[in-house]
């Protein structure tokens, strides 16, 4: 929950996408985020040094499927803490909202494609979903991702995370903890106008019947280089633990 990414607000600058978790109508889980795509945080980019992010993101139903469920308000805060460009570093929390405990930390460090060698791709590391009550919230997913630019086509993106055992779950309650992802984002689109600065289309996947599991894509409406909407649909693995098959995503990002 930043750099030619989904809504590459500049090349070098990316953004931080926050999912909130619905289980079994019971209460609320939730993951946050680093610097995301679309729904996963499979991206190679960090949140640039000492320039705060404000993200307020919604997920909801439009099709009343049981009653048209929705996520909890996302409101989180993420910035760059190390000042170099081949070493970059972010950190963020989320406060889901209303959610019996709606604090969630996360945090990503990586090196830029070409900062090894001329060629070379995008790492990054991260670990997301570090709540605060150990049992319920404590996701405490690491991943690893690597990340290369298509000439003219745009980027992809491939990944693996491993979380608690004992938080990330199946419908059935059984550990399923682990999987792969994969994202893309498109070269930014000028547009050019002074409404509308560019457009990005993003797209991502997750393996696993998990709260993590599933995919979605959509577009960034870059109206300027330091505010953003995303929007699209994001679809899950397991619509019994999220509450539906699917659901619709309006997030707002600002770069202060």
């Amino acid at each position: 929950m930043k750099k030619i990414k989904i809504r590459r607000l500049k090349r070098s600058a990316g953004i931080i996408v926050s999912a909130i978790i619905m289980v079994s109508g019971i209460g609320s889980l939730a993951h946050a985020w680093e610097t995301t795509e679309f729904w996963t945080p499979c991206i190679i980019d960090v949140h640039p040094y000492a320039v705060p992010e404000l993200m307020i993101g919604n997920f909801f139903t439009i099709d009343r499927y049981k009653g048209g469920s929705a996520f909890p308000t996302d409101i989180g805060v993420e910035t760059g803490v190390l000042p170099f460009d081949k070493v970059q570093m972010e950190v963020g929390m989320d406060a889901m909202e209303p959610s019996q405990y709606p604090y969630m930390f996360n945090a990503k460090i990586g090196t830029p494609e070409d900062a090894v060698v001329k060629g070379f791709p995008g790492i990054a590391v991260g670990i997301f979903g570090v709540g605060t009550e150990p049992t319920v919230t404590g996701y405490n997913t690491g991943d690893v991702i690597i990340g290369k630019t298509i000439p003219y086509a745009g980027r992809l993106h491939v990944g693996y995370y491993y979380g608690n055992k004992k938080v990330l779950v199946n419908g059935n309650g059984g550990p399923d903890y682990q999987g792969w992802m994969a994202a893309y984002d498109s070269p930014s689109i000028n547009i050019g106008k002074p409404w509308m600065d560019s457009l990005v289309i993003a797209a991502d996947y997750a393996s696993g019947d998990n709260t993590l599991g599933g995919g979605g894509f959509g577009v960034y409406f870059n109206f300027t280089k330091t505010i953003s909407l995303l929007t699209g649909p994001v679809w899950f693995n397991d619509p019994t633990i999220n509450g539906s098959p699917w659901k619709w995503t309006t997030q707002i990002y600002v770069n202060f």
